[in-house]
This record gives C-alpha cells, sequence and structure tokens, in this order.
C-alpha cells in the first residue's frame, strides 16, 4: 500500500502524520482488503484543504542542557494534480533568514520525493538526498527525511489498523505502519493515534527497533478549526534517546487561497514574496 498523507508540519502537519503531521494534506489510498483502514485515512483526507497558507509557523528546539533556539517562519501547501507540494520559509533568526525547504511529492511509488533546501550564507539550492536525509532540520528534533515523511505521510509503508484506545480523553484509531526496505528509512516502524472526531493524528512514535526513538505528539486542547477542517496548534517531537525536544506551534492558518507556483518550483522556491 503507498500513503501519502500531508501532516503536516503544521498540523496540518500532525494530521497528516500518519499520516504529517505534518503537519497538513492527505492524499491516502488504503489497502482493499481492509475497509476500516480505508476509512480513517478517507476521514484524514477529506480533512485536508486544497491549499493552505500558515501565516506564523515557529519551531523552538531545547538541547539536553536547557538551551533553546527558535526558528520562526511560514509554511505553504497545495496539492498539484493530487501530488503534494509543501515549502517552508525561516524568517528568523537572523542568521537563518531567508532559508527555505521544499518537499514536491513524485507520481511514481519507485522514485523517493525531491526535497530541496535553500541556505542564503552557501547563495544555492542542495537537494535533500540518501545520508543527508537523516541530519537535522536547521538544528531541531526534525530531521529532513521525517519532516517529508510527515508532510507527505509516510510514503513506501506498509500499515494496519490495530484496536481504537483512549489518548488524552479522545476516542482514537491507531494506525501501525512499517516503512518498505526499499524507502531506506531509519525506522523499523511508525504508530499513529488519530483522533476519531476530527481526523487529526495526536501521536506519532517512530520505532527504531523495538523501542519508540522519537516521539511527536499534541494535546487535544491543540485542536483548532479553520472553516470545515481542523488542525493542530503546537506539537512536540521528542528525541528519546538524546533528551532533546522540539516544540511547533502554528497560527494564522488559511485554506483556499491562491499560491504562487514559484513557491514549489526547485528553481525559484526560496525568492521572496
Amino acid at each position: 500500500m503507498r500513503i501519502g498523507v500531508l501532516r503536516g508540519v503544521s498540523l496540518y502537519v500532525l494530521q497528516g502524520a500518519v499520516l504529517s503531521a505534518a503537519a497538513l494534506f492527505a492524499v491516502a489510498a488504503a489497502a482493499p482488503g481492509d475497509p476500516a483502514l480505508a476509512k480513517v485515512l478517507a476521514c484524514m483526507r477529506a480533512n485536508v484543504p486544497p491549499t493552505l497558507r500558515i501565516q506564523d509557523l515557529e519551531l523552538q528546539a531545547t538541547d539536553r542542557a536547557g538551551g533553546t533556539r527558535t526558528l520562526k517562519g511560514r509554511l505553504y501547501a497545495l496539492r498539484e494534480h493530487g501530488l503534494l507540494r509543501a515549502m517552508l520559509r525561516i524568517a528568523a533568526p537572523p542568521d537563518l533568514a531567508g532559508a527555505a525547504y521544499l518537499v514536491r511529492e513524485t507520481a511514481e511509488a519507485s522514485r523517493a520525493d525531491e526535497m530541496y533546501l535553500y541556505l542564503p550564507a552557501l547563495n544555492r539550492v542542495r537537494r535533500i538526498a540518501g545520508a543527508s536525509a537523516e541530519d537535522s532540520f536547521l538544528g531541531t528534533d526534525f530531521s529532513y527525511s521525517e519532516l517529508k515523511q510527515i508532510e507527505n505521510a509516510f510514503n513506501d509503508a506498509d500499515g494496519q489498523l490495530e484496536a481504537p484506545a483512549q489518548l488524552d480523553g479522545r476516542t482514537v484509531d491507531v494506525l501501525a505502519f512499517r516503512p518498505r526496505a526499499a524507502a531506506g528509512s531509519r525506522y523499523s516502524a511508525l504508530r499513529a493515534w488519530v483522533d476519531r472526531k476530527t481526523c487529526v493524528a495526536l501521536k506519532v512514535d517512530f520505532y527504531e527497533g523495538a523501542a519508540p526513538r522519537k516521539e511527536l505528539s499534541a494535546s487535544a486542547s491543540a485542536l483548532a478549526r479553520s472553516g470545515s477542517y481542523w488542525y493542530l496548534t503546537q506539537a512536540e517531537m521528542r528525541d528519546l534517546k538524546d533528551g532533546t525536544r522540539t516544540v511547533l506551534r502554528i497560527t494564522g492558518v488559511t485554506s483556499g487561497a491562491d499560491l504562487a507556483a514559484r513557491y514549489f518550483d526547485p528553481h525559484s522556491f526560496y525568492l521572496g514574496n
């Protein structure tokens, strides 16, 4: 089963996270033999607008000594011919202002999604691929690969629906994903807890072997609505081994707005407004 959900660094990122969570948009195809899983994924897909603009996004990273660093920016996303396009542009701190990150979903399941990074200090666009995809995203607890998976919902993963559970006083559907070997993921499995009422993921565990290595989570109190769409205003990624964490906050969500094509073009996505 191929699954593409943008959940997004948003979360519409989280909602997409199983999927991203993402954090954003969802385009999911469930296995024909599992109508229950198909129903959950269809609900997530219906909760995703065709275009999305997040006016303010904040990533606050805390190291094991308690030191913090905050990134601020804007996220733009849309579906083009059914394929996800998402771009994050950084506005602060000053040394990273103008940095931009682009994800472009590919149509072929055998092809990896495209990821690009622009850093003003280097004044060039770099394609993120191979081992580089596991590097930290600008010093946060998200890797480039995790941001892509959250935004684009764990492509190249086999999924199944587990027994429902209770989380933060809400009934949730529990989805388990096992990345295919060909995807080259560092994780052996992922599990997501999707709120049954809003179809937004409130928690995602990233497994290395038999134990979770990272945990992406959000409180049900962070659920908010923009028009007919639900999203999360805050979520946290914890590295359970290194003892670090990154809190993601978003405000000013706008859906249905026209977005310039250059935001999602590898040759121009980093240019200013």
